[in-house]
């Protein structure tokens, strides 16, 4: 029959058994802890989702709650292994080591914590994306994350008695030689810089560098920005090229123009000339759904020149679009009623021609 002293005196026993210096009943207890909190994780991690979701009401805290899962795990993993090391105590190195373990395990969570955080941070200050740029904003985010992986990294080299500052005089001065052979690198840095300060286009533009490129902007990085041509092809270009060069943003037009020569043929008389240029002003003044009409844009329907084989009518007016879908599909219906009054009027569109003249002899 097991008894209270039957009981103590196992106990007593286990006691006196050493593993390593460490008393054997330390370390049963170190071992039950330790899984007794990690196999009650899932209750801890929904107290904490519960407290985060509440914090980050405003900000997306779904997404937030997904990307802290990990170092949540790993926060509990060093919750549990610090309760469990209290029972180590009894060896003065054991206890040292540990010691540093746990800080270490602690300091990882509280920048990496930080780290996750910055970015709903900023969400939560009112009308920031007003006043910051959706990539500019990255950016900065990015720049942080990476001091606080330094930061972190310098904690946790000290607390193993790593000192961090000869490193970084080391770097610093290894830094100086790098720089003057990255001086291409940091150009690229500074302009694209900015860009996202000045503002000049985001993703989702379409841009135009004369004789570089032309296409979609996909992503902008440190060093390049990615664009996706439209041959569907990715490129990526130097950042230095949207400071040295002009960059045409097609998306930011408020309004396309349309600017066409139409040549009439020479036979053409006079009253059809006037009759063809006031059916063409009309149609698109007369059509505001297509086209955007106001003292500052007017509609331009004119005899241009006497070319040497037509008479050419300049027609310039803008679409009241800047899709360029629908824009093909305004220019594609001004054309047809183009050809429906020429037609109407009894005339025809020139082409180039030469005219022989045979002298008999």
């Amino acid at each position: 029959m097991i008894t209270t002293s039957s009981i103590l005196e196992t106990i007593n026993e286990i006691k006196s058994i050493e593993v390593f210096g460490i008393n054997a009943f330390n370390l049963i207890l170190f071992i039950f802890v330790f899984f007794t909190i990690f196999f009650c994780r899932s209750l801890i991690k929904n107290f904490i989702r519960k407290k985060i979701k509440f914090f980050f009401r405003n900000t997306g805290s779904d997404n937030f709650i997904k990307i802290v899962d990990r170092p949540l795990n790993f926060l509990i993993f060093s919750v549990a292994f610090f309760c469990s090391t209290s029972f180590l105590s009894e060896s003065e190195l054991i206890r040292k080591f540990t010691d540093k373990i746990n800080s270490s395990f602690f300091t990882v969570v509280v920048f990496w914590f930080i780290g996750l955080s910055i970015q709903p941070l900023f969400l939560k200050i009112k009308n920031i994306e007003t006043v910051l740029t959706k990539d500019l904003l990255e950016w900065i985010i990015n720049a942080i994350k990476v001091v606080l992986f330094i930061l972190g990294l310098s904690a946790v080299l000290e607390i193993w008695g790593i000192k961090v500052a000869p490193i970084i005089a080391g770097l610093g001065l290894f830094g100086v030689a790098v720089a003057l052979g990255a001086q291409d690198l940091f150009k690229n840095l500074i302009s694209g810089v900015l860009v996202l300060i000045e503002k000049r286009f985001k993703k989702g533009d379409v841009i135009i560098i004369e004789g570089v490129i032309e296409g979609v902007v996909e992503k902008i990085g440190f060093r390049s920005t990615a664009i996706r041509k439209f041959d569907k092809s990715l490129c990526y270009i130097p950042n230095n090229q949207f400071a040295e060069n002009a960059v045409t943003n097609i998306s930011e037009t408020s309004n396309r123009r349309i600017n066409w020569l139409i040549g009439l043929e020479y036979k053409t008389t006079t009253k059809q000339l006037k009759t063809i240029c006031r059916d063409i002003e009309e149609l698109i003044s007369n059509n505001k759904e297509d086209f955007f009409v106001t003292p500052k844009t007017p509609v331009i329907v004119k005899i241009n020149e006497f070319a040497a084989s037509s008479i050419d009518i300049l027609v310039r007016c803008f679409a009241n679009t800047s899709d360029y879908e629908e824009f093909v599909n305004t220019k594609d219906k001004l054309a047809i009623g183009i050809k429906e009054i020429v037609e109407r009027r009894k005339c025809s569109f020139a082409f180039p021609s030469q005219s022989l003249y045979i002298e008999k002899s």
